[in-house]
């Protein structure tokens, strides 16, 4: 059967890409948006014509000024949202950002108002839980060199 034939219904899923940073000590840069209460990591949705890598660098040099490179890919994260629907969600490594990376960090003041390095331990008092699984599993796959494929911010056992 060919696809104008066949009229099953698949998913359209909103796309997000996000970054994950690192200072020399190993903790976590997190950004607090302006339109939401908590803690997120740099990142967004990807635009039409868009790459998951493409949307991450775009995401952080809009929010934080910066375009340090973008490494490889950590997690995806198959995490419908109650009222936004479907969700595929990309983690990326953004590696450990230098003094002269972090000296050149401008945040926009009109998505994001802060940033703070956080302790990976104690992410979860400040990331919603599935962000938090999401995070975490993105630092133990870096840790390993691996790939984490999520649902809902933990992986299938």
């Amino acid at each position: 059967m060919s696809d104008s034939e066949h009229s099953e219904a698949v998913a359209q899923p909103r796309t997000t890409a996000g970054v994950l940073f690192f200072d020399d000590t190993g903790r976590v840069l997190l950004v607090k948006p302006t339109y939401k209460p908590g803690w997120e990591i740099p990142g967004g949705y990807v635009h039409p014509g868009e790459t998951p890598s493409e949307a991450a660098a775009r995401e952080v040099r809009e929010e934080l000024g910066v375009t340090p490179p973008i490494g490889r890919l950590l997690a995806a994260d198959w995490a419908p949202h109650p009222t936004e629907g479907d969700k595929l969600l990309f983690v990326f490594d953004g590696g450990t950002l230098s003094p002269e990376w972090l000296a050149e960090i401008n945040l926009d003041g009109v998505e994001i108002d802060a940033y703070a390095f956080h302790e990976i331990d104690r992410v979860d008092a400040h990331l919603i839980p599935r962000m938090a699984r999401r995070v975490h599993a993105a630092c133990a796959a870096r840790a390993t060199a691996g790939i984490a494929y999520l649902e809902h911010g933990a992986p299938l056992t």
